[in-house]
């Protein structure tokens, strides 16, 4: 248990941070899944509409630090590599 008040606030801190990124994490999957469905579909349309939504999201994780850039480079990696095959 914490016993100074600097640790009693770094336990509300982390708290509120873990609100924030589950927040993040959670637009970044979405964005994620909205690639992957119209992969699955088949529709090139939508999976690049999309794909130009996920860059930036995926980008802003990794500045906000809740993504490593490695992550966010091979998920959008993979996404492109399933984008060029639908062709």
């Amino acid at each position: 248990m914490a016993n100074t008040p600097q640790a009693k606030k770094r336990i509300r801190r982390n708290a509120a941070r873990t609100i924030v990124n589950g927040n993040r994490t959670g637009r970044i999957r979405t964005f994620v899944k909205k690639v992957e469905n119209a992969l699955e579909a088949g529709d090139k349309a939508a999976a690049t509409a999309a794909m130009a939504m996920v860059q930036p999201e995926l980008m802003r994780g990794v500045a906000k630090g809740v993504l490593h850039k490695n992550t966010a480079s091979r998920k959008f990696s993979r996404l492109t590599k399933r984008l060029t095959a639908l062709a």
